[in-house]
């Protein structure tokens, strides 16, 4: 919202309002020292380090620095945006012979201004309404068949860390090797590089064993694409009858929720149940990475991310209705779908990563919801537009918005992805507009859980460019 928006914008008429009124009014206001890594409010889950996934040397505890100003991201930039920003990554440390010297205000350094140069992987500028058109698009911009990919309104990744993303990786890869998951494909997990979008996704967490438990979740939510929905899935039963790859979408489904949430039989059937899940890695990932991630969530976090993976899971079986039905969705349609079927399992446990709780009321409270699943819907049209290429080499019908609007519009590709960036864009608008309100007159925990989803959908621009799971499809 422009400054001259806010002055046409009618009075507050409450008390709630007219604070927040009072709090964004002034357009160089900077966010209160607290929201800026806010300590946790509830007590940690123990936390047990694995010993093969060491931590980086690193000082970073979330806590602001006095005296510094928090880094500016590429936006948020309307009212309230200063409440979305994060910290800035620590200061080199100082040589051990350097002398402190304090600054006067007037010698302290201005802030640089940020170019495109300063992250190559995403446009950085200009921002703020009606900027989209202004960017002249980048010569190495990612290509599809139908052209380059427009730059996109979003922002910069907050921090790259290659060498915790690499110990990110390396963890993976044996968690994977262990469980069986992507057996003789090994290769291509590492190129994946799932190490590096949980690093980039989640900038205020430098444990790399936390980290890992996340990477674990998603790429157990990766692996239900790659070896139920895509071809050459299993076309047999869980009890090795014969049967379809998609008549059996649906009971994997069901078991893999109950690898999640764990089915507590009559005592004759446990043995029986218990073979399935022994029997298939998918199974094993998402028990193994849910006993991960319990070191570090509790019960209502693991059960808010269990939900999240629940409404996924019905997405896929509608994305599969279509597939039976040889139907294109409506564009309405395809949207609805996408909304669960995103990256909100994904964004979940954005707080167990950051050592915080946001509670339960005010995750599912209706503002906070729209707003999160702006955000996850805003990355999945980014994993729309660069998995593409991927896509197209599928033997059976593949769904991305920029297909789907081509269909229903009988429009050339190239218009139907230039039409998925402006849909990307407006809801990256949008989730600026509504969650900056939010963030002003929210608890502490849900500001970070704010900033957290911006920095996330950062993180997933920048690995979405990089990763060779799509690069090398093109």
């Amino acid at each position: 919202m422009s400054v001259l928006s806010r002055a046409a914008a009618p009075p507050a008429t409450d008390e709630v309002a007219a604070t927040v009124a009072a709090l964004l009014g002034t357009v160089g206001a900077a966010a209160p020292a607290e929201l800026f890594g806010a300590p946790a409010t509830t007590p940690e889950a123990p936390q047990r380090d694995s010993p093969s996934i060491p931590r980086p040397d690193s000082s970073t505890s979330g806590q602001p620095r006095p005296g510094v100003t928090p880094a500016r991201l590429l936006g948020p930039t309307g009212v309230g945006s200063a409440a979305l920003r994060l910290p800035p990554p620590p200061a080199p440390e100082a040589p051990p012979d350097a002398t402190p010297k304090t600054l006067r205000a007037s010698e302290i350094p201005a802030e640089p201004t940020r170019t495109a140069g300063d992250h190559p992987e995403i446009p950085c500028g200009p921002t703020g309404l009606g900027t989209t058109s202004a960017r002249i698009p980048r010569p190495d911009a990612a290509e599809t068949d139908a052209g380059p990919i427009p730059p996109l309104y979003c922002p910069p990744p907050v921090r790259d860390d290659p060498r915790l993303a690499e110990l990110v990786n390396d963890g993976l890869i044996a968690w994977a090797d262990e469980i069986g998951l992507y057996e003789g494909r090994l290769d291509e997990l590492r190129d994946a590089d799932f190490g590096r979008l949980i690093m980039l996704a989640h900038p205020d967490c430098d444990d790399a064993d936390r980290l890992l438990a996340a990477a674990k979740c998603a790429v157990s939510e990766w692996s239900v694409d790659d070896y139920y929905c895509e071809e050459g899935a299993d076309e047999r039963a869980p009890d090795g009858s014969p049967s379809t790859a998609t008549a059996e979408l649906g009971p994997r489904l069901e078991l893999a929720a109950a690898a999640m949430d764990p089915a507590h039989l009559p005592v004759r059937y446990v043995a029986q149940l218990e073979e399935a899940m022994r029997a298939d890695p998918i199974l094993r990932a998402f028990r193994t990475s849910f006993e991960h991630l319990a070191r570090y969530a509790t019960p209502a976090q693991l059960a808010r991310l269990r939900t999240e993976i629940a409404g996924w899971f019905i997405a896929l079986g509608a994305e599969a209705g279509w597939r039976v039905a040889d139907r294109m969705p409506p564009v309405w349609e395809y949207l609805t779908n996408r909304q669960p079927h995103s990256f909100l399992p994904c964004m979940a446990p954005i707080d167990v990563l950051g050592g915080y709780e946001l509670s339960a009321a005010e995750y599912t409270e209706p503002g906070v919801r729209r707003v999160v699943t702006t955000a996850a819907l805003a990355s999945q049209m980014v994993n729309d537009l660069y998995s593409m290429a991927r896509e197209d080499r599928a033997e059976h019908r593949e769904f991305n918005l920029p297909t789907v609007l081509a269909a229903e519009e009988n429009c050339a590709r190239r218009e139907a992805v230039r039409r998925t960036a402006a849909v990307h864009d407006e809801l990256v608008h949008r989730f600026e507009t509504e969650a900056a309100p939010l963030a002003a007159s929210g608890s502490p925990e849900l500001r970070r859980f704010l900033a957290g989803l911006w920095a996330w959908m950062g993180g997933n621009r920048a690995w979405h460019a990089d990763s060779k799971r799509y690069q090398d499809a093109k």
